[in-house]
């Protein structure tokens, strides 16, 4: 089947349809999600029962960056800074040295057993070197995972700060592959200028959108989360034509404005979380509609292979070498060497070479394929088990709570006291967004002249105004008592 204008929405609608269906009813049976949607890609593909012919790797590169974009831009705003604190260094090493090793790792067995030149295995081992962001995310919020200490954090973190390393290596190791007179020390410098004014643009860009979105006055809710979507892609796209790591500054710019006070707050992380879903489908989708599978069977050899020393070897020497210079039990460092997740984000960067056209393309795009299917089908259905096989799953009592015990731990809060605005306050006159009150403080709601207002961001504070306020401890509440008196 050619796809047309006539009948493009008719189809996207129907796989889109089709692969909500699926993923409803795939966790009875123990299948992540991501799994369903890309076997419906697959199924609709021009050697599946669809037939809709699509070869297409600049498209699905282009629908590839425009999805990671609001995957790892929602993952930001969903992270709070109080939760990744104390593991920010663990993860920071994950995401750069444990993404390198890995990559070598695989990288030097791939040249020992195929005839691959060692920069081409190196770009292969580059390439499936980062956990997938939207797997670990999906996989570990919809199973509702509880976690002992910090593994989860630890977990969202490098899956959400990692693709930019992979990415970086990719690039490089491409460039080598497609300049042999150049050495490795020749990348050396383009790392520190990538990382270096991707981290610098993620916050300039952070605090830049915070004022854009506190300050302008759009009237309508329903159009701040389309401003923060224009925001997002001129924080990736600027960043990017600086020389910055686009995908590090995209996702440090949400985790930036996911911790501090924005107008329609909620309203635009509800938005994005379902866009980030959507753009999951839409990704898992086109990859399974790239893949020819006749091409894939050649090497499913080679890819077991490969999967086994990434899942068994790579990944846990990785873990325990990044995670050497950091007090934590053994355990937990295995748990982390399974949740090594591969998925969309490795297809997406295999992508590259097919563009780049280099001889071995196509082949180590089938592979990355291969690979990317085995860690989620493998890893993905088994880590609510292996969570338990090692301890570091809470027992089932510590997770019971009541609805309302399960608010106020969704936000991190425990006392809640009325304060009324005092004649002179400096508060009066003032935008809510624009008290800068203490993070973990938010009014839950306001009652002025005997009626109940829902606050807002834009919501314009009065005399007499008394303020139901939720904060994280007493010392919290002091803190804004005073500053609202």
């Amino acid at each position: 089947m050619n796809i047309t204008i006539e009948n493009i929405l008719l189809i996207g609608s129907l796989l889109l349809f089709i692969s909500i269906l699926a993923g409803k009813t795939s966790y009875r049976f123990g299948v992540p999600t991501l799994i369903l949607f890309l076997l419906v890609g697959m199924l609709a593909g021009s050697e599946g029962i669809g037939g809709i012919y699509f070869d297409e790797p600049k498209i699905a590169q282009f629908i590839g960056i425009v999805a990671l974009n609001f995957i790892l831009f929602s993952g930001g705003l969903d992270t709070r800074w109080k939760s990744i604190k104390p593991i920010l260094w663990q993860g920071i090493s994950l995401s750069t040295l444990g993404v390198l090793i890995t990559a070598v790792s695989i990288g030097i067995f791939a040249w020992l057993i195929t005839n691959f030149s060692l920069m081409e295995a190196l770009l292969l081992g580059a390439i499936i070197s980062s956990t997938d962001a939207a797997a670990v995310f999906s996989i570990l919020r919809s199973k509702n995972l509880a976690l002992r200490s910090n593994l989860r954090p630890t977990l969202e973190l490098e899956s959400g700060s990692n693709d930019p390393m992979a990415y970086f290596l990719t690039i490089a190791f491409l460039s080598l592959v497609m300049n042999p007179e150049d050495t490795v020390w020749s990348i050396v410098p383009m790392f520190f200028l990538q990382i270096t004014i991707g981290a610098i643009a993620g916050f300039a860009f952070g605090q830049l959108s915070k004022i854009i979105i506190n300050k302008i006055r759009l009237g309508f809710e329903g159009l701040y989360p389309v401003l923060v979507i224009s925001l997002m892609f001129i924080t990736f796209s600027a960043t990017d034509a600086i020389g910055g790591n686009g995908f590090l500054a995209v996702y440090l710019c949400g985790v930036y404005l996911g911790n501090q006070n924005l107008i329609h707050k909620n309203t635009i992380i509800k938005m994005f979380d379902g866009l980030a879903w959507l753009m999951q489908i839409v990704l898992f989708l086109t990859l399974g509609l790239l893949v020819f599978p006749s091409q894939v069977i050649p090497v499913v050899g080679i890819g077991l292979a490969i999967a086994a020393v990434l899942i068994f070897v790579a990944r846990p020497i990785a873990v325990f070498l990044s995670l050497s210079f950091f007090k934590m039990k053994f355990k937990r460092r295995l748990y982390i060497s399974w949740v090594g997740l591969r998925g969309a984000v490795p297809i997406v960067f295999a992508t590259y070479p097919l563009i780049a056209g280099i001889e071995k393309a196509n082949l180590i795009f089938n592979i990355v394929f291969f690979v990317s299917l085995t860690s989620v089908v493998i890893q993905g259905t088994s880590l609510s088990a292996v969570a338990h096989w090692f301890g570091v799953a809470l027992p089932s009592s510590e997770k019971k709570l009541s609805p309302v015990d399960k608010i106020l731990m969704d936000e991190s809060k425990s006392h809640l006291q009325e304060i009324e605005i005092p004649e002179g306050s400096i508060a009066i006159g003032k935008m809510i967004v624009d008290l800068k009150l203490p993070t973990g403080a938010i009014i839950a709601m306001i009652t002025r002249n005997n009626n109940f207002i829902t606050p807002k961001g834009d919501t314009i504070l009065k005399e007499n105004d008394i303020l139901l306020v939720l904060t994280e401890d007493r010392s919290n509440f002091l803190l804004v008592k005073n500053q609202l008196g």
